[in-house]
């Protein structure tokens, strides 16, 4: 794979000598490699459609366009059907434990709110809208379907998402990154940096919020701080909606995972991924009972 991709990037028509071409770690959904060309750098992402995540390439590529206009991700170089070029950015990727740094969290938090308000006015298309109770129970449907080994333990989560649905109530909608892994979360040393937005689209900005904080281990009083940050007013304002929104992208980060055992060629421990994520949701319905 990694030596059909490479050939690949040094045959596109944006670059006029490639040179270096490397894979680059952390991608899960795609193939990612860094490409030297003359005095630049590129990342370049390999992937088409993902019909069993959803995830639409055109969408991807509108939502980059926007975020490197309202300057929150790096330039989109060049783009063709299963093929997006990107300026590449001397950064480090965030790990968990940063996410979590109490000197970085509101930084993050800035970094979201500038994201949410900004990025709209710089789309010149349509983009998709990312409701995480559709969406999860889009790939229960389609896990049962498939004939997943954690068929099972389906019936339960559902009748937990319908709960978690009618307690977050009315939303009011931003665009959002949805995917806060703290590796899509890049420091220049000046600034912040979110990048690879496959899911991105309209959304709670509380959906962002809780991926950011159920993803990383934040303490209750980070998120707590996290949401008086954010909405500058008491945290008890959105708290249980809050509680909600975390299961839900917890429950989502875990059906994507069973999912991607059956469907994904890719070199990547899926299973422990889901054990890892179920883990953390136990915890987060836990929390969210006793609200």
């Amino acid at each position: 794979m990694i030596k059909d991709a490479i050939a690949r990037a040094a045959g596109l028509s944006c670059f006029d000598k490639p040179t270096e071409i490397e894979p680059l770690s952390g991608g899960i959904t795609n193939v990612n490699l860094r490409v030297t060309d003359g005095d630049r750098h590129f990342v370049v992402r390999l992937g088409a459609d993902i019909p069993e995540h959803g995830v639409m390439r055109w969408n991807e590529v509108a939502l980059s366009q926007g975020a490197q206009a309202a300057g929150v991700s790096p330039g989109v170089h060049h783009y063709e059907p299963g093929v997006l070029v990107l300026d590449f950015i001397e950064a480090q990727t965030f790990t968990e434990e940063m996410a979590r740094d109490p000197k970085n969290v509101p930084r993050i938090v800035d970094l979201l709110k500038h994201t949410h308000r900004a990025l709209g006015a710089h789309l010149t298309t349509p983009i998709l809208t990312f409701w995480p109770f559709q969406v999860n129970r889009t790939y229960a449907t389609r896990l049962r379907a498939d004939g997943s080994p954690h068929a099972a333990a389906l019936p339960d989560l559902m009748d937990e998402l319908d709960k978690l649905e009618k307690a977050t109530g009315p939303v009011t909608l931003v665009i959002g990154h949805n995917d806060l892994l703290a590796a899509n979360i890049l420091d220049d040393g000046q600034k912040l940096w979110l990048i690879d937005w496959e899911y991105g689209g309209f959304n709670t900005p509380l959906f962002d919020l809780a991926g950011l904080a159920g993803n990383n281990g934040f303490s209750e009083t980070q998120e707590r701080q996290m949401l008086e940050q954010y909405f500058e007013a008491s945290s008890s304002t959105h708290w249980r909606a809050y509680q909600a929104m975390k299961c839900a992208s917890l429950l989502r980060e875990t059906l994507w995972s069973m999912t991607s055992e059956i469907h994904s060629d890719l070199d990547f421990d899926f299973a422990a991924y889901t054990a890892e994520n179920m883990s953390r949701l136990s915890v987060a319905l836990q929390d969210f009972q006793n609200v």
